[in-house]
């Protein structure tokens, strides 16, 4: 288990054995606009966004009424009867999310059931709708009425094993709890055990918090938005920005080894090249935050120059502060509008864990369909970031390289590059 950095240096993830490329060859999406990959991906290319009014609870009472919520999941379609009891409805997200990237893979009960196939999964928050309930019937009716299931389900680490379990996988597995940054840190991790020897990895971050318990947490910090107007909640790098929406969901990744994936025919999305993580100086201290090293860091690990990168998909975090901490660190290695950026979560709300996963994903399905998804609701960016911020409408580039980019509140950071695969997968109709 990882809780992230405890300084600013760079972590590139170089160590253990240095053979074998990781390539991603399933994708498995649960996200506010989209249940399913191709869902996601094609209301992402309309900028379909789906932030709007909290409907799994009233919301009134509280200064942050809109969400990314994932509406019209139905567990019972996807997971047997007898998971329902003993989940939290962040982890039938996550076991559906696995379903959908191991199927996509076409991995089998041969690849799987080894000790040498694992998971590595990011959480924020943990179960807290089940922990919130189970507090419920504690505190109304009476310890005898707090369900067994208790003990694990609210558990951060728990779609880890629900996942494990459910694959028959006995592998390395692990949990990484770094925020925003964790999901990133994850595969990063998944890549870490492919270099000491593991077959095959599922990886990524599914969060959910949408209930009164996690939505007072997530209130506490001020960071929310308090618009009520679905439009103008979440405007990263616009001179609007006032906040940003949380949502729920986020993507599971099967990772591989190269030679492993095309010996048994798989058609790699792309391929993970290059990993760092950063950790923020605290408030006060004289130095500055630590995103730019970590894209440094990310860049020496996948030896590639700032020239070759394609596109960034920015952490956009949706405050004026920190977004123009992310641009003045985007401007200092690639220069003023020096590579398109994008932040196509605008139309997910910001998903912890799972928002760096999404955006992996989105950046490799822009790799098969030679596109950059459109950033929502914003016109222009504040001309003082100086960033060529993707707008309006998807933009046709046959991207190689992407680098992904994602911050957690308190100071974690992470950088993960991606590469395209030499033969792309046929892109999607």
């Amino acid at each position: 288990m990882s809780t992230g950095r405890t300084d600013s240096t760079t972590d590139t993830t170089g160590t253990g054995s240095t053979t074998g490329t990781a390539v991603v060859t399933g994708i498995g999406v649960v996200a506010p606009n989209g249940l399913g990959t191709e869902e996601y991906w094609a209301a992402t290319l309309r900028g379909e966004s789906g932030i709007r009014r909290l409907t799994r609870f009233d919301p009134a009472q509280y200064p942050s009424r809109l969400a990314g919520e994932v509406l019209g999941f139905d567990p019972s379609a996807h997971l047997p009867d007898r998971l329902l009891p003993q989940t939290d409805h962040m982890t039938r997200l996550a076991l559906t999310a696995a379903d959908l990237a191991v199927l996509d893979a076409g991995a089998g009960p041969e690849e799987l059931h080894t000790l040498g196939a694992g998971v590595v999964t990011a959480s924020a928050s943990g179960g807290f709708e089940f922990g919130q309930r189970e507090l419920e019937n504690l505190w109304s009716k009476g310890n005898e009425y707090v369900s067994a299931y208790q003990s694990f389900a609210w558990f951060y680490a728990v779609n880890t094993g629900q996942i494990s379990i459910r694959n028959g996988m006995r592998g390395p597995s692990g949990v990484i709890v770094a925020d925003q940054a964790g999901g990133l840190d994850a595969v990063a991790h998944a890549r870490r055990q492919l270099r000491g020897g593991a077959s095959l990895m599922v990886t990524g971050g599914v969060d959910s918090s949408l209930c009164p318990w996690g939505w007072t947490a997530q209130i506490a910090t001020g960071l929310l938005s308090t618009s009520d107007d679905p439009a103008r909640a979440y405007t990263p790098f616009a001179d609007t920005a006032n906040g940003y929406v949380a949502g729920e969901g986020g993507a599971i990744l099967v990772l591989e080894t190269e030679e492993a994936a095309l010996a048994r025919g798989a058609r790699p999305y792309g391929s993970v090249a290059g990993h760092a993580a950063t950790f923020d100086p605290p408030p006060g201290s004289s130095r500055g935050p630590a995103l730019r090293a970590a894209i440094l860091g990310a860049l020496a690990d996948a030896d590639c120059p700032p020239g070759d990168v394609d596109v960034v998909y920015a952490d956009a975090a949706g405050l004026p502060d920190k977004d123009a901490a992310e641009a003045a660190a985007l401007r200092e290695v690639f220069g003023p509008h020096g590579v398109p950026v994008t932040a196509p979560k605008s139309m997910t709300g910001r998903l912890y864990s799972g928002g760096g996963p999404l955006d992996l994903a989105t950046a490799l399905l822009g790799f098969r369909d030679g596109v950059i998804p459109p950033t929502a609701n914003v016109t222009l960016p504040d001309p003082a970031h100086r960033i060529d911020l993707v707008t309006g409408e998807p933009r046709a580039v046959a991207t190689r390289t992407a680098l992904v980019l994602a911050r957690g509140h308190g100071g974690f950071n992470s950088a993960m590059v991606l590469r395209a695969p030499a033969a792309p997968r046929t892109p999607s109709p």
